[in-house]
């Protein structure tokens, strides 16, 4: 595997600030997602919802839209550009906001979220086509791990903000607050990034050139194999989104103190995304991704046969198996999506569409599944860590077979 040594050309806008800024747009999705949690047996409330595990949808949902909606940003930034794509997405993600926050019974707010998903899509795809657009190979690992640790902050704190709203205002104001984010980072994007793909560079728009692009992102062997890697991990990860709230409040009784014991674990995820950017290039993204699946599969094992024993666990001995798995995800998320895009430098815009939207909606059937299983138990979400993490590494040393060295 090659690397850039340079971005392919200059920008005015200095290394450091472009980091922040896609980190930003990154971490709205992530702010979608986690500032509700606090709110969801509220909303359940609220809205008449019958089920206590049926208000996981308002997570579940959004991956709906926003794994729905990347097929459609990424082929139409390679036509049109990458800026006016972020611009649309947000617009359907501020729409979605306005009718989470105005929703008079369960079923419309669903639609709202997903309709903020189908917006955040943008977010997602068209920012990492801007990655790819100014780099590729171990640069373009090390920026993704520069930018996951700046944007790991801001959702770490996410639920901690919700809880915030709650104190002071109904659940309805969070949404509110989601809105006047997106305002601050569309003014912030509108004003400062420089459009990544010049016109020379641009496609015509050709349902023809799309499904030829989606036929060779499909049948590209390391692409496929290394996006369904990641929809697995990520499917685990999304288990622990839909169930968190439950694992923490019902199961180890934290109460109000939830968003505080959410941040240390996304934090952990944080530093490993920092401790990435730093080993990626000495090591090479595959060594460090086996050996990251290798210790999340073995942990998760083993706590999951600690809890056949001892339930429910004491809550230090969750948050070391948290930290230690959360630690192994922020070493797998960069790095896979890295390799998985890696060979589609010349469709970047429809290949992280189409990586996108695989890996959203495998890890949203998965996720969904692990959710669904809880029993007032920490077993399903541990036991989910540990069967897909074996999964994930199975898929990638098949895609693997063959290769030799640390690129």
């Amino acid at each position: 595997m090659t690397e850039n040594t340079a971005p392919l050309r200059a920008y005015r806008q200095s290394l450091p600030e472009f980091i922040a800024l896609i980190a930003l747009l990154f971490s709205m999705v992530a702010l979608s997602i986690d500032t509700v949690l606090p709110a969801l047996s509220v909303i359940g409330e609220d809205l008449a919802v019958a089920r206590a595990n049926d208000t996981q949808l308002v997570v579940s949902l959004f991956f709906l839209g926003f794994g729905a909606g990347q097929m459609f940003y990424g082929p139409v930034s390679d036509s049109v550009g990458r800026k006016p794509m972020l611009l649309a997405g947000f617009l359907v993600f501020v729409l979605g906001c306005v009718l989470s926050m105005t929703a008079w019974n369960y079923e419309t707010e669903l639609a709202g979220r997903v309709l903020q998903g189908l917006g955040a899509a943008s977010l997602r795809t068209v920012t990492l086509a801007v990655v790819r657009d100014r780099y590729s190979g171990r640069r373009m690992a090390r920026i993704m791990s520069f930018m996951l640790s700046v944007f790991i902050i801001v959702p770490a704190l996410a639920p901690s903000l919700g809880q915030a709203v709650l104190h002071v205002a109904d659940w309805r104001a969070i949404f509110l607050f989601q809105i006047a984010l997106a305002v601050l980072a569309v003014s912030w994007m509108s004003l400062r990034l420089e459009e990544t793909l010049p016109r020379g560079r641009r496609l015509p728009f050709s349902l023809g050139r799309i499904g030829l692009a989606l036929q060779e992102t499909l049948t590209t062997r390391a692409t496929v194999g290394y996006m369904l890697a990641a929809g697995t991990i990520f499917g685990a990860f999304n288990g622990y989104l839909n169930s968190v709230r439950q694992v923490f409040q019902d199961v180890l009784g934290v109460g109000e103190k939830f968003p505080l014991f959410f941040a240390v674990l996304a934090l952990s995820l944080g530093a490993a995304s920092f401790v990435n950017s730093k080993l990626v290039l000495r090591f090479g993204i595959r060594v460090l991704a086996f050996a990251a699946v290798g210790a999340l599969t073995g942990f998760s094992a083993l706590f999951a046969v600690i809890l056949l024993i001892l339930a429910p666990p004491p809550l230090w001995a969750f948050m070391l198996w948290g930290m230690a798995s959360f630690f192994c995800l922020g070493l797998l998320f960069g790095n896979l999506n890295a390799l998985a895009m890696e060979p589609l430098g010349h469709i970047a815009g429809t290949g992280a569409a189409v990586v996108g939207t695989f890996v959203t909606f495998t890890a949203m059937i998965l996720g969904i599944a692990i959710g669904q299983s809880f029993d007032g138990t920490a077993l399903p979400l541990v036991a989910g860590f540990a069967m897909l993490g074996a999964l994930s590494g199975l898929i990638m040393r098949i895609t693997n077979r063959g290769w030799h060295g640390a690129g």
